[in-house]
């Protein structure tokens, strides 16, 4: 979608909401102070052109669009680079990746191990959620360079990066329980704590967390941590 498109919606809308806002605000006082009663409702009706004319509006409404844009400029750099989608990288890809952004996770994973596929739909499910972290995935056998660097002997293999440097690791399913069935909500629990993404509003369709439940990934295959 064109960005000039999208921040002239966002204005928009939120230039509405607010003066619908105000209305139903300035109905409140009028009714508070016992000015507005069902024979005179008529004449207390709100004029909303005088509304828009009240400079604190006009300032409230200015403060809204200029954090709105601030906010769609913020997105579509970290869009430019590569956040919002768990994408698959290579190990020439790797330092630019991870020294490119300030937050990134990155899941070390063998193609034949069920463990990692298991980790792979959770953190495709958690990557357009948090969006100022860059999720990523490496496969192991194709990075034996990185891999021996990194010291890692156990997949899945999920990495935290900050500013670049390695600073915490998620090994196995030794920290979320030892259990294949996990809930995605029980991942990012994980991450929030060791602060590499941040707390956010979720709606009522986010079923991978809401209530604990668990995924759909588990079948009827049962494996302890693969090595590799």
């Amino acid at each position: 979608m064109d960005p000039d498109s999208v921040k002239s919606t966002l204005s928009n809308l939120a230039f509405g909401n607010v003066m619908a806002a105000a209305a139903r605000d300035y109905q409140k006082d009028l009714l508070a102070q016992g000015k507005a009663n069902a024979s005179s409702s008529v004449h207390d009706e709100v004029d909303l052109d005088e509304l828009m004319d009240d400079p604190e509006l006009e300032k409230l409404h200015a403060d809204r669009i200029a954090a709105l844009k601030k906010e769609a400029e913020k997105r579509q750099k970290l869009t430019m680079q590569g956040h919002g989608e768990y994408r698959e990288i290579t190990e020439g890809d790797f330092l630019g990746e991870v020294t490119g952004t300030e937050k990134v996770i990155c899941h070390f994973y063998h193609r034949e191990f069920y463990r990692c596929k298991i980790m792979d739909k959770h953190l495709k499910s958690l990557a357009p959620r948090h969006f100022t972290t860059k999720f990523l995935k490496l496969d192991a056998e194709n990075a034996p360079f990185f891999v021996t660097k990194l010291g890692i002997k156990t997949l899945p293999c999920v990495i935290l990066f900050r500013q670049g440097v390695a600073s915490e690791r998620l090994v196995g399913f030794q920290d979320l329980g030892g259990k294949d069935d996990f809930p995605t909500r029980k991942l990012e629990l994980f991450f929030l704590k060791k602060g590499i993404i941040e707390e956010k509003k979720r709606d009522e369709e986010d079923d991978d967390y809401l209530e604990g439940k668990r995924t759909s990934v588990r079948t009827a295959v049962h494996t302890d941590s693969d090595s590799d």
